[in-house]
């Protein structure tokens, strides 16, 4: 939590403007109708009054006085989720929120919907290179065809991590297996550290290591890292050696999902490769 008090004067004052502006702003584009209540007159100004949030929010009109004012009083994560329900912020507005009130917004709750269309659009239009997106427990959302193809990828799949040591594919054809399988298990221990409320991390794990002696031996070893860019080397059986550069890029408006988007490395033939395993396959 940022100690506010700790802040220089003027950045105290900024803090204060911006919290002040921010709250006027999202009162001023609701309507009493808006939230039940009768529109009455004498109004001045559009939108909520300030008392009329507190009282739906169930603080005192005081206490919500000063808050808009940025002074420094007390606050709590569920009375700053009261304002931002009676407000009706997004979850990007409701961060805001948290951060200008001083306090660490919460972890962002899972998404609750599919892969946006615009988003398919994007992993579709990469092609003829690979493409694919993964959810927070790693389970494939959306794949397109040229990841199919050279990685044997399908939301039928479910899971990236089950799906690299499970099948017998990735034993043969990646380049150097073992170092990799290193990698990918620190990568999955690194994320479930992420969302220590999440069980279903730790049930992912132990299936693993119930059906592949290989992750439960890397499992306990506790190694940790992280996979933001990289290099990926496969021995296709149809085409040879295929080399990879990708990078994996958080979605902020799906929480815990990343889209990793593979490019053939130039300094290889991988680019004629693909094509012609693409040519042989869909």
């Amino acid at each position: 939590m940022v100690d506010i008090s700790r802040l220089p004067a003027e950045a105290r004052q900024r803090r204060r403007v911006e919290l002040r502006e921010f709250l006027r702003t999202r009162r001023a584009r609701l309507t009493p109708a808006d939230v039940g209540m009768p529109a009455g007159g004498g109004r001045r100004t559009p939108g909520l009054r300030r008392e009329e949030v507190a009282v739906l929010a169930g603080v005192g009109v005081s206490w919500y006085t000063w808050l808009e004012q940025g002074r420094e009083i007390n606050v709590s994560a569920d009375v700053l989720d009261a304002i931002a329900r009676v407000l009706r912020l997004d979850p990007a507005e409701r961060e805001h929120l948290y951060l200008l009130s001083g306090l660490n917004p919460p972890p962002a709750r899972p998404a609750e919907r599919g892969v946006p269309d615009a988003v398919r659009r994007v992993i579709d239009a990469w092609m003829p290179k690979p493409a694919y997106v993964v959810d927070r427990h790693w389970d494939f959302v959306a794949v397109n065809t040229a990841a199919r193809a050279v990685f044997g990828y399908d939301e039928a799949a479910h899971n990236c991590l089950v799906s690299f040591f499970t099948s017998a594919r990735h034993r043969t054809e990646w380049d150097d297996w073992h170092d990799v399988a290193r990698a990918i298990v620190g990568h999955f221990r690194a994320d479930a550290a992420r969302y220590p409320g999440d069980p279903e991390f730790g049930r992912i794990a132990d299936d693993m290591c119930a059906v592949s002696p290989e992750f439960a031996a890397i499992w306990a070893e506790h190694p940790i890292g992280s996979a933001g860019q990289g290099v990926k080397v496969l021995d296709n059986p149809e085409v040879g050696r295929l080399t990879f550069e990708y990078t994996s890029l958080p979605l902020p408006d799906l929480p815990g999902h990343r889209m990793i988007l593979h490019t053939p490395d130039a300094a290889t033939d991988t680019e004629t490769r693909l094509a012609r395993l693409l040519a042989v396959t869909v």
